[in-house]
């Protein structure tokens, strides 16, 4: 039913929702300015790709642009990112090569989200997809089929090394909380085609774990890389490429020194952050 009102009620009717809007804005106001505050937006390859970040949170480091570089001369295919964070290594190697379907798989909720977040700003949607899993669950029906190559920047430390960081998200990204090194290459063995690559960046003291486990999934070591902040460092991590199924033998490349003693990026390091 339909009740008409004279003009002077419609009037305080509206006027009273007005008030309503306006006292509602002004109290959600607050709360939408802080949690833009919580957020960076950076910026790779010229502004081409928009990456939002937590400001106080987990963010990426150098060690995902190395690992998107070297992965990312896959020719095409399906890739599979485990611990996506924010989704970087997703949006660097699909932006390279715009024929690759990536699928990034993060188990806490917000980076998943701010991920989602990125992939949508930067139009990637028809290459990436990105879901809040647990890897340990993850299956094939989840990704309509094995992948061509599997890509993950693990955490690097043992729950009981080192000291564990306040923040939830830095704490799970640098220690083994969530997933350890036997459940990111296990699930790497059970996702991959045979003949597929598996490809991280990690610890050099945990090399021979690594390699161990790698063996104990089927996955051979193809390729080892050193990677030094100068030419008069030691080793702080190593980037490691192997095949599920592949024959033995190693290749050793030349180390990968990220600085100058200026403290600028090396030319081959500068290479990588180009589009």
């Amino acid at each position: 039913m339909i009740i008409l009102k004279n003009d002077q009620t419609v009037s305080d009717d509206i006027a009273d929702i007005r008030n309503v809007i306006m006292r509602t804005a002004i109290k959600a106001r607050p709360r939408v300015v802080s949690l833009m505050k919580n957020f960076s937006a950076d910026t790779f390859f010229n502004g081409n790709i928009k990456v939002k970040q937590n400001r106080s949170g987990y963010r990426f480091s150098i060690d995902a642009v190395l690992l998107a570089y070297h992965a990312g001369k896959c020719p095409g295919g399906r890739i599979l990112d485990l611990g996506t964070g924010c989704g970087i290594i997703p949006l660097i190697m699909a932006y390279r090569n715009p024929k690759l379907t990536v699928y990034g798989i993060e188990v806490q909720k917000e980076l998943a989200d701010i991920a989602t977040i990125n992939v949508k700003s930067n139009n990637m949607e028809n290459q990436i997809s990105i879901l809040c899993r647990d890897m340990k669950e993850l299956n094939y029906d989840m990704i309509s089929g094995p992948v061509d190559m599997v890509v993950s920047n693990p955490p690097y430390r043992k729950i009981s090394s080192g000291r564990m960081n306040p923040d939830q998200q830095r704490a799970v990204a640098r220690h083994e909380i969530k997933a350890t090194l036997f459940d990111v290459i296990e699930t790497a063995r059970r996702m991959l085609r045979t003949s597929g690559r598996f490809v991280t960046i990690y610890s050099s003291e945990r090399l021979s774990d690594i390699i161990t486990q790698m063996r104990s999934f089927d996955i051979e070591p193809k390729f080892l890389r050193s990677i030094h902040s100068n030419k008069n460092s030691d080793a702080k991590l190593i980037l490691v490429e192997g095949i599920k199924g592949g024959r033995p033998g190693v290749t050793i490349a030349s180390p990968l020194r990220i600085y100058h003693e200026d403290s600028s990026y090396t030319d081959e390091v500068k290479q990588m952050f180009l589009p």
